[in-house]
């Protein structure tokens, strides 16, 4: 992205802190900075969309915080960013060369932009139309039947966002397409427990060559078909 974009940036990460004193654009480290910059178009399409979402940094994140993270409150979206004293942040990164990391930034950006559309939609964790619940519910135990329901509710809204950032990505960068979906294909299969929250991959194998999305302009819109052809093999 473009420098002159990342004073917008910070202009909105510090009128909208979520749960901190405001922060100051000198405060901000390089790689807070280069993060934001790389996310820079996402954001900027969720001010046009008029999401209503918040930005903060977390100036000491705690254990296992991921490098974005996308919270609600209050009928709000809260995008956290995370990687100021954070060793394992840019793990999801490892091995790819700083200036090759900014179209994954931006799709990683998508991903979290994507769950603030559908909560501000009201239709978090909503089967689309022509859908109903079939899920294993087997287990005597109903805690267990209440954790594998909210599994399969968290994988499905993961399947979502990943196909919103292969189309973001298939719309604004399609060069680099191919790259960030071997990337993307990559992290999803190396989740350790298969149809845990982030088992994606039904989702991830239909969008390989992005020949799947439709021709829709928003990214949330592109991304529906392929999400609920996915659905029915995520059973």
């Amino acid at each position: 992205m473009s420098k002159p974009l990342l004073p917008l940036l910070v202009t909105v990460l510090l009128a909208a802190s979520i749960h901190a004193p405001s922060i100051q654009a000198a405060e901000l480290t390089a790689l807070e900075q280069r993060w934001l910059s790389a996310a820079g178009p996402v954001l900027a399409y969720s001010q046009k969309m008029k999401l209503p979402l918040d930005i903060t940094v977390q100036p000491q994140p705690r254990p296992g915080d991921v490098p974005l993270a996308m919270g609600f409150d209050k009928g709000r979206c809260k995008l956290v960013l995370s990687l100021r004293n954070n060793p394992d942040a840019e793990t999801v990164l490892a091995g790819i060369p700083e200036a090759a990391q900014g179209a994954l930034i931006e799709a990683m950006a998508a991903h979290e932009i994507a769950h603030c559309w559908r909560y501000a939609q009201g239709v978090w964790h909503a089967l689309p139309a022509g859908f109903e619940e079939v899920g294993e519910e087997t287990a005597a135990d109903v805690s267990m039947l209440k954790a594998a329901r909210a599994m399969r509710e968290t994988r499905r809204e993961e399947g979502y966002a990943d196909l919103v950032a292969l189309a973001w990505t298939r719309r604004s960068n399609p060069d680099e397409y191919a790259r960030v979906y071997r990337w993307l294909s990559g992290v999803r299969d190396r989740v350790t427990v298969p149809r845990s929250g982030h088992d994606t991959r039904v989702w991830v194998r239909l969008a390989k060559d992005g020949s799947g999305f439709g021709a829709a302009t928003a990214p949330f819109d592109d991304a529906a078909g392929l999400w609920r052809e996915g659905l029915l093999d995520d059973e």
